[in-house]
């Protein structure tokens, strides 16, 4: 598990620069910072937890701008941090002298899931930046786009996934509840961008 982990990280500060830079950024410096605003909350109507979806993205107004290939694929840089935080947290309680048998099998799960979903967002970013490249064809413009699609979905089962060993009441407990409402906040934010990427899609297949 540490492997993966550490090629995780590894992808994690390629796709830093992209939150950082907007992160720094002084949104009232641009003139367009309002109508960027904007474009947000209207594209975060379509996802499931609106509010949630806002509160993701405002920072980085600066560089999504009005634009939704950039507009998705912040999405999905967030995604990545938050889920990889979450891993990271998750990891830890394996450790943990206090956890039971049965827990310490439940969280081993969660793990592996929550790294195999981290593979699959990595895969999406690096899809959705060729995605954005100029020069490509209509048929490999949508294959890449379906590429992502399924491969966010992949994540978001994989991270649902996670709680189902933490089902029955031999389970209920502070390990349960402290991953429970980590993993259902990262499911929402992948659920969110899932649903930006698809917005995006059905706008070029159309």
């Amino acid at each position: 598990m540490e492997p993966k982990l550490t090629h995780l990280c590894y992808c994690f500060l390629l796709f830093l620069p992209l939150l950082s830079q907007s992160a720094i950024a002084n949104p009232s410096s641009s003139p367009n910072h309002s109508n960027s605003i904007n474009f947000i909350v209207s594209s975060c109507r379509t996802t499931r937890y609106p509010t949630l979806c806002v509160k993701c993205l405002a920072a980085f107004a600066s560089k999504i701008s009005r634009n939704e290939n950039r507009l998705a694929q912040t999405a999905l840089a967030v995604t990545l941090v938050r889920v990889r935080s979450t891993t990271a947290y998750v990891a830890k309680l394996t450790k943990a002298r206090s956890v039971k048998r049965r827990e310490y099998l439940a969280v081993k799960d969660c793990v592996e899931n929550l790294g195999d979903g981290l593979t699959m967002l990595a895969q999406s970013m690096r899809e959705m930046k060729r995605v954005g490249r100029s020069g490509r064809g209509q048929q490999e413009f949508l294959w890449r786009l379906s590429n992502v699609e399924t491969w966010v979905s992949a994540a978001l089962t994989d991270e649902t996934t996670c709680l189902d060993g933490f089902d029955g009441k031999f389970m209920d407990g502070v390990v349960k509840m402290a991953i429970r409402r980590r993993v259902v906040h990262v499911a929402r934010v992948t659920s969110n961008a899932l649903a930006l990427v698809n917005r995006f899609a059905s706008r070029h297949k159309s």
